[in-house]
């Protein structure tokens, strides 16, 4: 199902369907260099008014941009892993609702949709909530993040989508986000398509060094020069599959990003048969070590 190639060109230019996960280094260095810039949380709403109105609340949360920099401080400054901040929140919630849409125009239903007669729209609302509130846990600690985050994420899904939904959908929805939650782990199962999306989103923040792997800052280890080599990550519309990820990277140690992590969140997933994933060497100087790699397991 995915290839890497080496020597092939890589298309820099996206089309008005393709999202172009922007560097997550850029962002944290624009936040740097305008300390004084109010940060936003924000994602194509369309037409989605529940949606518009969930960026609108998550925005105004103060305790919940409190909750993203307490994770970035254990996970940064304390561990010196990557950044797991209000930035990779961003990128995840706007691959995640990418994927979502890219999926719902290959013809596949959210869980929300099919068990419990819910919309398309109401689907998006539990993707984006999800991304917003997948690493909360880590404010506690970095280890079994996951299950901490339950409890947290509980609590301000109900906040948030309070004045949006009955308590029977907003009942439905709060227990869509958190299984997509605790699902996001690795080696978790996935039960719907909406924990899927969110799984395989958390993995596509990868450029310039934004591994979901932890590896102590300053590493020369194989996490370090591969998570190093990803220079872009781009999500549109498969030729094959409903959804085509195209990596491109510097070097070919990039390949292990791409098969120690997006394979085996996608092996589980609900996603594995749905994408099709092509990573490109680009400008490589080192003796090429891989012409072609073919990930099997995912075909």
């Amino acid at each position: 199902m995915s290839v890497v190639e080496a020597a092939l060109p890589f298309k820099s230019g996206a089309s008005p369907s393709t999202l172009r996960l922007r560097s997550g280094q850029a962002l944290l260095r624009s936040a740097q260099d305008a300390p004084s810039a109010i940060p936003t949380f924000s994602v194509p709403a369309r037409h989605n008014p529940k949606l518009q109105a969930l960026v609108e609340h998550v925005n105004a949360d103060e305790e919940l941009w409190q909750l993203w920099r307490c994770a970035n401080v254990n996970a940064v400054d304390r561990l010196g892993i990557s950044d797991h901040g209000e930035v990779h929140i961003r990128i995840v919630a706007n691959a995640a609702l990418k994927l979502l849409r890219l999926l719902g125009e290959g013809g596949y239903t959210p869980g929300v949709v099919t068990q419990h007669h819910l919309t398309p729209e109401d689907a998006e609302v539990i993707v984006v909530l999800a991304a917003a509130l997948h690493d909360l846990g880590i404010s506690i600690h970095r280890d079994n993040h996951e299950e901490f985050s339950l409890g947290l994420a509980n609590l301000k899904a109900k906040e948030l989508l309070a004045d949006l939904y009955s308590i029977r959908e907003r009942t439905i929805i709060v227990s869509e986000v958190l299984h997509a939650i605790i699902a996001h782990h690795g080696d978790a199962r996935c039960l719907t398509l909406e924990a899927g999306v969110l799984k395989v989103a958390d993995a596509l923040d990868m450029t310039e060094g934004r591994t979901r792997i932890p590896f102590e800052a300053g590493s020369s280890s194989i996490h370090a020069v591969s998570a190093a080599a990803i220079d872009d990550v781009k999500i549109m519309k498969g030729e094959k599959r409903p959804v085509r990820v195209e990596i491109r990277m510097s070097n070919s140690a990039g390949i292990f990003q791409v098969d120690e992590l997006l394979r085996r969140k996608l092996q589980h997933s609900t996603l594995t048969g749905l994408v099709e994933v092509v990573a490109r060497i680009e400008g490589e100087l080192e003796k090429r070590l891989v012409s072609l790699y073919t990930m099997e397991a995912l075909s």
